[in-house]
């Protein structure tokens, strides 16, 4: 499995590149766009084909979900140890956790979780620099969830992280701060594949 995440900020093209990847064979993209107004998501998201709505995932604005054909959300870490997501369950949910033993605790409830930094991150400036998960996805023991690694992941690297036990892949950095977002989507899905 790919994810794609969106850049914290818009680039040129963005929602066309989003539906390139899809016609590519992306599995999922995450809409992590916090800072949007109503109309602004609702903007985007009227820039993605609607046959690729049901593969679309939010992190906020949950309530544009149905009027969107959007039938999967991800909540945070810090949300879901509230429990909001007892609200979303005719919604298929995925969340975050920043170590395999939290990951192992999760339910049913969830088809996936991200599971970072798996090495440095290339978005975020010195996050994982110091300290990586990489070495902690051959613990995990959870036979409801599926784990997917974020951060720092490339092509390069992509058989190294599923051989250490992850069950996907998160692209952010790889894609966004690449001069061509969809050469580098391929060659992480051509690395992928041929696993």
């Amino acid at each position: 499995m790919i994810v794609i995440i969106a850049p914290e900020t818009s680039i040129a093209n963005e929602t066309s590149f989003v539906n390139s990847f899809f016609e590519n064979g992306l599995d999922f993209f995450h809409v992590r766009k916090y800072e949007f107004s109503d109309e602004e998501m609702q903007n985007y998201l009227n820039e993605i084909d609607d046959k690729f709505r049901n593969l679309t995932v939010l992190h906020s604005h949950f309530y544009l979900a149905g009027e969107f054909g959007v039938r999967r959300l991800h909540v945070r870490e810090k949300e879901r140890i509230k429990k909001p997501y007892l609200d979303y369950e005719s919604y298929q949910l995925s969340t975050s956790v920043h170590d395999v033993e939290d990951f192992n605790t999760l339910g049913e409830s969830w088809q996936y979780a991200f599971l970072s930094p798996v090495f440095p991150s290339i978005s975020k400036s010195g996050y994982g620099n110091n300290q990586t998960v990489l070495n902690e996805l051959k613990k995990k023991n959870n036979p409801y969830v599926q784990l997917i690694a974020l951060g720092g992941i490339q092509a390069e690297n992509c058989q190294q992280v599923l051989d250490s036990g992850a069950d996907g892949i998160a692209l952010l950095g790889s894609i966004w701060q690449s001069s061509n977002p969809l050469n580098s989507f391929l060659a992480c899905r051509k690395a992928v594949q041929q696993y």
